[in-house]
């Protein structure tokens, strides 16, 4: 049987769009409560009444940097009670800059992916996690990649970011073995959304061009794997989701042929 999560915080980093925004949706259906964080507040206040419309018991948006560790800290710690025993934590904050040989490449890309995808996610993990263990319930979901699993041309540091993540998830699993706590990481392949306009900073023909030829994954599809591990009874934990479209194999094998719709 489905665990419920009606009424459960759902705490989502990144939540203004793409994954983020499909995961809140998606958590919405469940009539979740949501604890949703992003740079942009302003697009996740124009989503709450669509949330609250599909299911949600109730949205509850603020802006947040998970690179800034004070914020973190300060912001959560600040949470009222209402709101700060969170159930499930989704680590999804995470982007990737530029496709350059690593010799070459701009040293400020290497630090905003890792300040974002590594020490945000250490950030806010361990600002939530102390008090999922104290209340003996909870469940922390990360974002991963099947570059965190295979490095490809120009990835190198994004790369390195997303295996950080598969390592650091499989180390706190570890360390709350003994707890009922559950650790999963979601590491999806190719999937449309922002995230090749954010690598190649607003470049939308070479965002475009990513997609080519392929129907890739949807930030639904994340979603709902994403809630699909959380929903698993308590004694199931799902400790790693690799999914990719059919014509994808790995980050280096990609079927690329004309495809309805696209060129």
């Amino acid at each position: 049987m489905s665990k419920s999560l009606k009424n459960a915080v759902v705490f989502i980093t990144g939540a203004s769009s793409g994954i983020g925004a499909a995961t809140a949706a998606e958590f919405a259906k469940q009539g979740a409560r949501l604890l949703l964080c992003a740079r942009r507040v302003d697009l996740l206040r124009a989503m709450e009444p669509d949330l609250i419309e599909a299911g949600a018991a109730e949205v509850f948006s603020f802006n947040l940097d998970v690179r800034d560790r004070d914020e973190v800290e300060g912001t959560i710690a600040t949470l009222s009670d209402a709101w700060g025993q969170i159930d499930v934590l989704v680590n999804n904050a995470g982007l990737s800059r530029g496709l350059t040989k690593l010799y070459e490449d701009d040293v400020e890309n290497w630090e905003e992916m890792i300040d974002t995808n590594v020490k945000g996610l250490l950030y806010v993990t361990r600002a939530v996690v102390p008090g999922m263990v104290k209340r003996g319930h909870g469940h922390i979901i990360n974002l991963g990649s099947i570059a965190g699993h295979i490095a490809y041309p120009g990835g190198h540091v994004y790369c390195g970011t997303k295996a950080a993540e598969r390592l650091i998830t499989d180390g706190l699993r570890i360390d709350l073995n003994g707890t009922p706590l559950r650790v999963t990481s979601i590491d999806p392949g190719m999937v449309e959304t922002e995230f090749s306009n954010v690598r190649f900073r607003g470049d939308e023909a070479r965002a475009t061009k990513v997609y080519e030829g392929v129907v890739p994954l949807s930030a639904e599809d994340i979603a709902e794997t994403i809630v699909w591990a959380a929903t698993r009874p308590e004694h199931v934990m799902i400790q790693t989701v690799v999914l990719t479209p059919t014509a994808q194999a790995n980050p280096y094998v990609l079927k690329r042929q004309t495809v309805e719709g696209r060129q």
